[in-house]
């Protein structure tokens, strides 16, 4: 069984302890929200591969939830969730309580114009303050030498990646291609809401993407035309009730009209009363 933490002090002084020891201990750290899947455990796997201690953050961040979203619902088992860790062989698990993180709300803003003001940062204001100040919280506590992120949640990837970059923080920054389960759909904490028929509808986010990529490989590089094909298609299946978005990027997260290879298209649909977000890179390789 991994070693459990819900104090920062403790699990501060265990990681200094190692370092102490010499030996230049590598540390990597993967900060989730529970309810750990199939997409979590990649990340720890590479974790293992690529550090002497592995680290598992397991918290359900309120900053990062706005009025109205499903923080009180999220899905929560702390005990499942050790099991897990166990089985992968993660070394510790950081399990704070709110208290523990924010024994005052936090007055720091954090804003990155062009990352956080646009696609997630529209819908849920607010919420990349929120993770960029839970992350970089982590990142104090843990002092990881490398830390590991799903491309599933690409925006949030870049913005950690920027927070890093500008504020110089000694942590590298892993990304780790989306793990989608045998449908197509991503994997996500959040699947545990969909009803059997939500489910298949759900799939139809992958199956667009597929229908884009071969509209480009076929010499279709006009991103309205993409876009519109991608809603299409959706809106065609019985439980996506409502579009957030339909956009593509460049690697950067700015919106393009011609599409090169490397492109993503990034996507916000609601399925019954469930919101997915997924993510594809373009590219001329067969799927």
């Amino acid at each position: 069984m991994p070693r459990l933490f819900r104090r920062i002090k403790e699990i501060r002084g265990f990681i200094k302890d190692i370092k102490c020891g010499g030996n230049n201990v590598s540390v990597g750290l993967v900060p989730t929200m529970g309810y750990l899947h199939e997409g979590h455990l990649e990340l720890i796997r590479l974790s293992k591969l690529q550090n002497d201690l592995t680290v598992v953050s397991i918290y359900v961040n309120p900053l990062q939830f706005g009025e109205g979203e499903d923080l009180d619902r999220y899905p929560r088992d702390l005990d499942r969730d050790l099991a897990l860790c166990e089985e992968a062989g993660v070394d510790v698990v950081f399990a704070p309580d709110d208290e523990e993180m924010y024994p005052e709300h936090p007055n720091v803003k954090i804003e990155i114009p062009g990352l956080t003001d646009r696609l997630e940062g529209v819908y849920r204001p607010g919420h990349f303050n929120g993770v960029a100040i839970v992350v970089l919280k982590l990142f104090n506590i843990v002092q990881p030498n490398k830390a590991y992120f799903g491309e599933k949640d690409y925006q949030q990837l870049k913005v950690v990646e920027r927070l890093v970059k500008d504020l110089a923080i000694p942590v590298e920054t892993i990304p780790v291609p989306t793990v989608r389960e045998e449908d197509g759909l991503a994997c996500s904490s959040r699947n545990v809401y969909l009803s059997p028929e939500e489910r298949q509808s759900a799939s139809s986010i992958y199956r667009s993407f597929l229908l884009a990529q071969k509209l480009f490989q076929s010499g279709n590089t006009d991103a309205e035309t993409l876009k519109q094909a991608i809603r299409e298609f959706l809106l065609k299946h019985p439980h996506v009730r409502k579009i957030d978005y339909v956009e593509i990027t460049d690697e950067n997260l700015n919106p393009v009209n011609e599409v090169k290879e490397g492109d993503r298209i990034l996507v916000a649909v609601f399925v019954g009363n469930t919101r997915l977000i997924d993510n594809w890179r373009i590219s001329h390789e067969k799927v």
